[in-house]
């Protein structure tokens, strides 16, 4: 029988102990004293957002296929039991064999959003790995990091042997037989294995770089300490989407994850182009997977999971060229009954209705638009590519269709708003409430339409055209919530509508560490030491630690996160080639400034250099 980490008496005393004892539905078993590599994969999040990771399972299924390795998962302690294996010295063990993870290889830690960043330090702290890479030996697994936020990954460097720059189905295959090969002949050090892997296309080691910095604090050089390591890192893709692995069995875990459902992953990257978004430019070229693929990986992983939902995941999924036929098929031959199809991403247009009406609850269910900005000028400066009567013509087509429910995503504090363009946010979502009125004879409403609008604060990410914005203090965005809050009160409406907003501070701390170097790392380190843990939930975000640490560290705020960075100045990430030119970026910045809309990729090419990786939809038009 195996044995768990945790005795019965802790499992006793914390919140879902199913969340630590694994041997859930499609794990992979294997025996680790018959493999050459053990790898941890981690989620630094609470396990139900963890097991919701398309990516995490891409790469679990990736490399046990592979018969010398091993490769299991460890999700961040929730809280009382962080503090009991604290107490108690317990290490943080993988959910597979329950074995600890100091024992293992490799820890692969997948970075989605900058606010887990203290959590990072929370598994290595409770593996019992040093927190500072270099303070590691040749007996420590090799920790290193991938996903969105490795697109800057310079405030947490110190923390990570290696970071790898894109897409995961590539490139491992060859860091994994050169750790064997060097493992085998005798040659295998710490600092030998990351001097030989550094040459891989996608691999960035900070420690073979180092920085410099002029006098006003900005970057004045990021080279590499030595002539064989290459000055450039490269981000690798997968040219074609066929080709790539995929988890037939995806894991079903015990406790009900925030994504419980099947996930159908039908495209990569995006052809919009909007200005803020990272995604959309990172993820570059859009590249599709074929329709008859995708209907067999659905089949065949409802048959394996039981779910009875599943989702399209994609960043746009309308714009998917077979998604008509996908869509019927799901309807036709997979939607038994209580079968229930999401679809996100989507248009709101008369084919998009025809389906929701058929797989949704219209008297429970609402529908989401992402206007993004309330008015036309923002939208042409963000590249949103919505008109009003996109918008109008969207919602009265839901209305009649038997919709009263609406969801409108925004954000404030977008480069050139202007308190009239806040104004315009509860007036376009009063023009919709109107609609539903005009379209919608009295005898047939079920009570009054419900119009919610949802508000983020904007933050610059790095690889985008916004990438040089400012930001603004935590009061200034509060303030501009209060123009929106307030306009909405004096609409006609305003019964019918909603208004909800973000945390301010939260976002302040997102944009330090977006867009921070490495001297950032410090202040991480010291809220870590100090408390600070799951930053991302309110409950337990602590803002005055935050402070204390910015200022023991001598951060500055203002410096980081207000500043406006100059269209000349060397960026925190600039070592970094994601294969979109930065002087696409400054073309599409002066776009803004102009109000000028690109168009998308189907419609014309905008030469944002990404024809350069040979596939996907720079080849296809």
């Amino acid at each position: 029988m195996r044995k768990l980490a945790l005795s019965d008496d802790i499992l006793m005393q914390v919140e879902k102990p199913a969340r630590y004892i694994g041997n859930e539905v499609n794990i992979v078993k294997k025996d680790p004293e018959k493999v050459d590599i053990r790898v941890a994969m981690c989620f630094p999040d609470v396990y139900e957002i963890g097991m919701s990771h398309l990516g995490i399972q891409i790469l679990y299924e990736k490399f046990n296929r592979r018969d010398d390795v091993y490769c299991e998962r460890v999700y961040s302690p929730w809280p009382d039991l962080s503090k009991i294996m604290k107490e108690r010295k317990i290490p943080l063990f993988a959910l597979e064999t329950q074995d600890p993870i100091k024992d293992f290889d490799f820890l692969g830690i997948t970075l989605q959003y900058e606010m887990c960043y203290t959590n990072i330090l929370q598994v290595l702290d409770l593996s019992q790995i040093p927190l500072l890479a270099k303070d590691r030996t040749d007996d420590d697994p090799i920790v290193l990091g991938g996903g969105p936020c490795t697109y800057n990954p310079e405030p947490i460097a110190d923390f990570f042997d290696f970071f790898f720059i894109g897409e995961g189905e590539m490139s491992y295959e060859e860091i994994y037989d050169l750790y064997k090969e060097m493992k085998k002949n005798g040659s295998y050090t710490r600092e030998a294995f990351l001097r030989a892997i550094c040459k891989i296309p996608g691999i960035y080691v900070p420690s073979l770089y180092e920085v410099t910095y002029k006098e006003d604090g900005t970057i004045n050089e990021i080279k590499p300490k030595y002539e064989d390591v290459p000055a450039k890192v490269r981000r690798v893709v997968l040219p074609n989407m066929d080709e790539g692995e995929y988890p037939m069995k995806p894991i079903v875990p015990f406790v009900k994850a925030t994504q419980d459902r099947v996930v159908l992953e039908i495209q990569r990257g995006c052809i919009r182009g909007c200005r803020f978004c990272q995604a959309g430019m990172v993820y570059r070229p859009n590249r599709e997977k074929s329709v008859d693929l995708l209907k067999k990986y659905a089949k065949e992983m409802l048959k394996n999971t039981g779910h009875e939902e599943i989702t399209l995941s994609s960043l746009s999924s309308s714009d998917y060229t077979h998604l008509e036929e996908l869509v019927n098929f799901l309807i036709d031959d997979c939607a038994d009954e209580g079968m229930n199809i999401s679809l996100p991403s989507l248009r709101i247009d008369a084919f998009s209705l025809d389906v929701m009406a058929k797989v949704q609850d219209i008297r429970k269910s609402s529908l989401t638009f992402a206007p993004e900005a309330g008015s036309q000028r923002m939208r042409n400066v963000i590249n949103k590519g919505l008109t009003v009567d996109d918008i109008l013509n969207g919602a009265t087509m839901a209305f009649k269709g038997g919709w009263q429910k609406v969801k409108l995503y925004f954000m404030l504090g977008l480069p050139t708003e202007t308190d009239e363009d806040m104004m315009a946010i509860p007036e376009l979502a009063n023009e919709v409430a109107a609609a539903y009125y005009e379209t919608v004879p009295k005898e047939k409403r079920q009570g009054k339409c419900q119009i919610t609008m949802s508000t983020s604060f904007f933050v610059p990410k790095p690889f985008t055209p916004f990438q040089w914005a400012e930001m603004y203090e935590p009061g200034e965005y509060l303030r501009r919530a209060k123009v929106v809050n307030d306009t909405m009160k004096a609409q006609l409406n305003h019964k019918s509508l909603r208004y909800q907003w973000h945390q301010a501070d939260v976002t302040v701390l997102e944009g330090i560490f977006a867009r921070g170097d490495r001297k950032v790392a410090s202040s991480i380190l010291y809220a870590y030491e100090h408390g600070a843990l799951f930053d991302a939930w309110t409950d337990f975000f602590d803002l005055d630690l935050w402070k204390e640490a910015f200022e023991k560290c001598n951060i500055s705020v203002p410096f980081y996160a207000y500043r406006k960075r100059e269209l000349d100045e060397v960026l925190p990430w600039d070592f970094i080639d994601v294969g979109v030119t930065k002087e696409f970026f400054l073309r599409e910045w002066n776009n803004a400034m102009k109000e000028s809309v690109t168009p998308n990729c189907k419609a014309r090419c905008s030469g944002c250099g990404c024809k350069s990786y040979g596939g996907g939809i720079c080849h296809a038009v």
